[in-house]
């Protein structure tokens, strides 16, 4: 699904796991994206996945566009209210960040499209208080999950021992892993 706006064009993907989102719940997610689809401009990409757990809706969104990428995850009782409350979320990201990401994305103002009262917030500087150096010895996913919860830390940086590169796993909020990899050319 793509949202057509001028020539501003944003590709839409819904996934639906353990559901299958209905037509309405498709057409709430285009038009709920298009109050972020204005300043992200062409090429930008929006992946939502919609999960049913029991009584419980999941909805998930990740937006990517230049290197950038939002990522918002809420839960209800509704699929479309879950949907809101990412959409929600992702604003306030956007809003938060609004003069580091503008050095970025020159294409559209963020004051054109935010000029809401409460938008305007101070610019949060980064203050990186420590830098750690690591060895980084070839590992299993399985040893750097182990490696992690030893040392009692939500994430793991190790050099995959099958494919020679640097990976990070992490511990998810539904308790579950994950593994980051770099992404290959080719």
């Amino acid at each position: 699904m793509n949202i057509y706006k001028g020539d501003v064009i944003m590709n839409i993907t819904i996934i639906g796991r353990k559901c299958t989102p209905r037509e309405s719940f498709k057409a709430h997610a285009e038009k709920k994206l298009q109050k972020v689809e204005k300043f992200f401009g062409p090429d930008a990409a929006a992946k939502i996945t919609a999960t049913v757990e029991k009584n419980i809706k999941i909805v998930e969104i990740t937006l990517q566009k230049g290197g950038f990428i939002f990522r918002a995850q809420e839960r209800s009782q509704d699929l479309e209210d879950a949907l809101d409350a990412c959409v929600d979320s992702l604003i306030r990201q956007i809003r938060k960040n609004k003069t580091k990401l503008e050095r970025r994305l020159r294409e559209v103002s963020f004051d054109e499209v935010f000029n809401a009262p409460d938008a305007a917030e101070v610019e949060e500087e980064y203050d990186v208080i420590r830098r750690k150096t690591v060895a980084l010895k070839p590992e299993t996913v399985d040893e750097a999950i182990l490696q992690m919860n030893m040392l009692g830390h939500a994430f793991y940086m190790f050099r995959n021992a099958e494919t020679e590169t640097v990976n990070v796993v992490y511990k998810r909020s539904d308790g579950g892993y994950s593994v980051l990899e770099p992404e290959t050319d080719g």
